[in-house]
């Protein structure tokens, strides 16, 4: 395979993140560009220099030459789409979460073990380097953890994106933001987690989520991890992590890093980008290329989302 002609589903904010990855990236064009709304699509299709453009993503299945498909839609679309495109025969990576259901991701991981194509999910965390500088010291068996601490703070009265975007779908604190943690925490301790918690507070009048959640995991090795989350935060925004363990104390805030101490740890030479996304992206490339299973493959992945259907069914019975 020369070059890889990819196919990206969902011109939003994380979208837009994917294209600006992927020009970093030699031997890979997006050739087709899908979106809900057509005159956007058509002039962000045009400022990547993308030659077509279309509101079905069955359109971009459909192109022969198309190997694979990035999938930045809706939460509620994944599964469907991702199971479309394995159908289709492309190889496919869908942003976090894999679904919004157990039965969703169970369904994508199931084709994509019947088709052999790569199937990835964009369990970022995975990939950005700050967390990567802490799992070669876990991989070295120079650090263990033994809590981690993560706080997961927005502020969000409405439906909008990265972007501060008016958007057409309900973001969720379950199926998506801490399926982050959740992955990362039995990615990073190594071992399965084997016992989960959670309690969550009102259900938002319009949205119809809960806008603050706590959850307690315990995993197979014995570290645990306590994660808070919230769209009632009014800052700081984003993701923090505490990786408290045997040997050392780490802070890491998205691609930043720093001891226990606060001091700045130099990550810029753990990989070869300080862009999560594109780190991603280039896994995913990279597996395709290979024909290998990529890091963050639904395969690795699904244990997650047995864990997220196990805090939603307490979650139901509160």
């Amino acid at each position: 395979m020369s070059t890889i002609k990819v196919a990206l589903a969902g011109a939003g904010a994380f979208g837009i993140k994917h294209l600006d990855a992927i020009k970093l990236i030699d031997g890979v064009e997006v050739v087709s560009l899908v979106s809900r709304e057509l005159e956007k699509t058509k002039e962000t299709a045009a400022k990547y220099g993308i030659g077509h453009v279309s509101t079905e993503l069955a359109d971009s299945l459909a192109l022969k030459d198309v190997d694979a498909v990035i999938l930045c839609t809706p939460t509620q679309m994944h599964a469907e789409q991702s199971i479309a495109c394995l159908k289709a025969g492309k190889h496919v990576q869908v942003e976090i979460p894999l679904a919004d259901s157990l039965a969703g991701a169970e369904a994508v991981a199931a084709l994509q073990q019947q088709t052999g194509l790569v199937a990835m999910c964009g369990h970022t965390r995975r990939f950005n380097p700050s967390h990567q500088f802490v799992h070669k010291r876990i991989v070295a068996g120079e650090f263990a953890i033994q809590q981690m601490d993560v706080q997961t703070y927005f502020f969000r009265r409405t439906n909008m994106n990265a972007l501060g975007q008016p958007r057409s779908w309900t973001d969720h604190l379950l199926w998506h933001h801490a399926a982050h943690t959740v992955d990362l925490f039995a990615y990073q301790s190594g071992a399965p987690i084997v016992a989960a918690n959670a309690i969550q507070g009102p259900i938002h009048p319009i949205l119809g989520i809960a806008m603050d959640m706590s959850i307690q995991l315990k995993a197979a090795s014995g570290a645990i991890c306590t994660l808070s989350l919230s769209f009632n935060n009014e800052g700081p925004l984003g993701t923090f992590f505490r990786y408290i363990g045997d040997s050392a104390t780490y802070i890491a805030r998205y691609d930043d890093l720093f001891n226990g101490k606060d001091e700045k740890i130099d990550v810029s030479g753990v990989a070869v980008s300080m862009n999560g996304i594109e780190l991603q992206d280039r896994e995913f490339f990279a597996a395709i290329r290979e024909g290998r299973e990529p890091n963050a493959s639904v395969a690795q992945v699904l244990p997650c989302y047995r864990v997220l259907h196990q805090l939603e069914q307490q979650l139901l019975a509160q």
